[in-house]
């Protein structure tokens, strides 16, 4: 099954949201996926109801007290599995360092456990490159990468995929990768610019689906929700529908 991670070195650009509703579509057309919330404003994990009030409760333990990653899941309101995040985890950079050894370790423990046979993996990973956002990288087979629909974005796209095209030489087999494009309106010029910008550049890895600037999906995160639960006949509900649709049809994302 898939493992994908929801990564871009900018913030704001729909990462968790992203994460949030793929996972929760999902959980509705297959085998749930195990998500991991690698970032530690932990967002997701608090949007899911599945906040941990102290780090030895989140993803934290992993990598600190070497717990299992399967006794950190817990269930997300929605009834997927999630392992949460926690501040703590800011800390890994500076106490495990950079190694190989370090940089490997998510990779490990998904492996050690079997946790990816029968369901996919979805990671949401923080918005800088680190310990952290690189353990998901060397986790994963599939790199997902919403970029916002502004110029600035456009440059945080372009650094990650240097970054990517960089780490192929230390990754035995480069990830999959796919551009999409988020908070996308379809009155502004600045919206289509900035589209035809992308698709010139990265081509086949963009994309068709555009995920539109949608009131739905900004509102479900304050209400706990993912937007197929907050508003199923919304714009925003069919966006994201058609972009796993596509996913799935390129072979980047495993249904059973």
């Amino acid at each position: 099954m898939a493992k994908i991670v929801v990564f871009n070195q900018k913030g704001g650009v729909g990462k968790t949201t992203t994460t949030l509703n793929l996972a929760a579509l999902l959980a509705r057309r297959g085998p749930a996926p195990l998500v991991i919330d690698l970032d530690p404003q932990a967002h997701l994990s608090a949007i899911t109801g599945a906040a941990a009030s102290d780090g030895r409760d989140s993803l934290y333990a992993f990598y600190q007290d070497t717990k299992a990653l399967a006794q950190l899941v817990r269930e997300s309101n929605s009834g997927w599995p999630i392992i949460p995040s926690h501040l703590d985890l800011s800390k890994v950079d500076t106490q495990f360092g950079k190694g190989p050894q370090a940089l490997f370790r998510l990779h490990a423990g998904i492996t050690k456990e079997n946790l990816n046979t029968e369901r996919p993996i979805l990671m949401d990973a923080c918005p800088m490159l680190g310990v952290l956002s690189l353990n998901g990288i060397f986790a994963c087979d599939r790199v997902l990468i919403p970029i916002s629909a502004d110029y600035l974005a456009i440059n945080g796209a372009l650094q990650v995929d240097k970054t990517l095209r960089a780490l192929e030489r230390v990754l035995k087999v480069p990830p999959m990768k796919r551009f999409v494009l988020t908070r996308f309106d379809s009155r502004r010029k600045m919206s289509w610019d900035i589209d035809k910008n992308l698709r010139e550049r990265f081509g086949a890895e963009m994309c068709e689906t555009r995920i539109s600037e949608n009131v739905s999906i900004a509102e479900s995160p304050a209400q706990n929700r993912d937007v197929f639960q907050h508003a199923p006949e919304s714009r925003g509900a069919a966006d994201y529908a058609a972009l796993l649709d596509e996913l799935t049809a390129a072979g980047f994302v495993n249904q059973v």
